[in-house]
């Protein structure tokens, strides 16, 4: 399965219906998709190690889902085993007094990761064009007439221009982005919040509020739909995600920011020779021998030779394990 099958890059109409909530899998295959998983997030971590060390681009991952799609689980099964030093993750939660007082994209600016780092937003900017649009929020915000005395098509015309501007910028300023919806059936979600009623080790996870949101399922799939024609790019292209089941959906967002990361190539920065030339002498007065003696440096020499094959062994055979398992 290509991921890129769930790829909109703003080629073409867009149509939600298109894209399915499942691949219906059967459950035999369960194991081998966490298997996969789990080479992917280990993939992950070296390209993230690597992303760190070079420090030239940032990754952006976004997440947008109806309640109960599994933007946490992603979260956490995607990045289990990466360093957190080179992960943020940020949750967007209902705007407070001091974000409503500025403009949508500032809570999502202060957000975003360092150049050499994976950044995640769980919920984004994009909420202010789907609950915004749903609830018709936008009519009710304290601002000049100008600003709103239009239709609402107009409106999110150019809520959706000044997101693709802004993605656009992040991306000629060191940024790839990965933004996922995770595709859920209305059915599958019922399922979910039932699960959430019937068992203790659940119940915190529920909200009467959620269930209120669902009842708005039609408003908000429209509201999807146009958002992601409006603002699939290029330089910022939605995944659509089978999201019923969620070992499918894990390993496909996954395959979605390896192939982010693999688009970056990234290397460990290399020293110029003229550091490495010093290595030896470097080495030789940490081990208490005299830098200035050239039998010490021969040594020195010697044993840098020998480490670094036995780096490479050990790599080479970690490498045929993987294959192994």
């Amino acid at each position: 399965m290509d991921v890129n099958a769930f790829r909109y890059d703003g080629d073409g109409a867009f149509s939600l219906n298109e894209f399915p909530t499942s691949k219906e899998i059967s459950k035999d295959q369960k194991a081998q998709y966490e298997k996969m998983l789990a080479e992917n997030t280990k993939r992950i971590a070296e390209l993230q190690d690597k992303l760190y060390a070079q420090g030239t681009e940032g990754v952006l991952v976004v997440i947008q889902a109806m309640d109960a799609a599994g933007k946490d689980g992603t979260i956490k099964h995607v990045m289990s085993g990466v360093n957190p030093q080179g992960v943020n993750v940020v949750n967007f939660k209902t705007p407070n007094k001091t974000e409503l007082s500025h403009d949508y994209l500032w809570r999502c600016i202060l957000g975003l990761p360092e150049r050499g780092k994976i950044g995640i937003f769980n919920r984004s900017h994009y909420e202010d064009v789907l609950v915004v649009r749903v609830h018709e929020m936008w009519k009710g915000y304290k601002w000049p007439k100008r600003c709103f005395d239009m239709s609402e098509d107009e409106f999110f015309a150019k809520r959706f221009k000044q997101i693709n501007n802004f993605e656009e910028y992040l991306y000629e300023n060191g940024y790839r982005l990965v933004k996922i919806f995770l595709n859920i059936s209305k059915e599958e979600q019922a399922n979910r919040f039932i699960a959430r009623i019937d068992e203790k080790d659940k119940n915190w996870k529920f909200s009467i509020g959620d269930v209120d949101e669902s009842d708005l399922w039609p408003k908000y799939m429209q509201a999807y739909e146009s958002m992601i024609a409006g603002t699939g790019s290029a330089c910022a292209p939605w995944y659509v995600i089978p999201a019923d089941q969620k070992w499918v959906a894990r390993w496909l967002v996954s395959e979605a920011i390896i192939q982010a990361l693999e688009d970056i190539d990234p290397e460990y920065p290399k020293l110029a020779a003229d550091d490495l030339e010093k290595f030896p002498a470097y080495r030789a007065r940490l081990v208490g021998d005299d830098p200035e003696d050239a039998q010490a440096i021969e040594k020195a020499k010697a044993a840098i030779a020998e480490n670094v094959e036995k780096c490479k062994k050990k790599k080479e055979k970690k490498a045929k394990k993987s294959l192994k398992e």
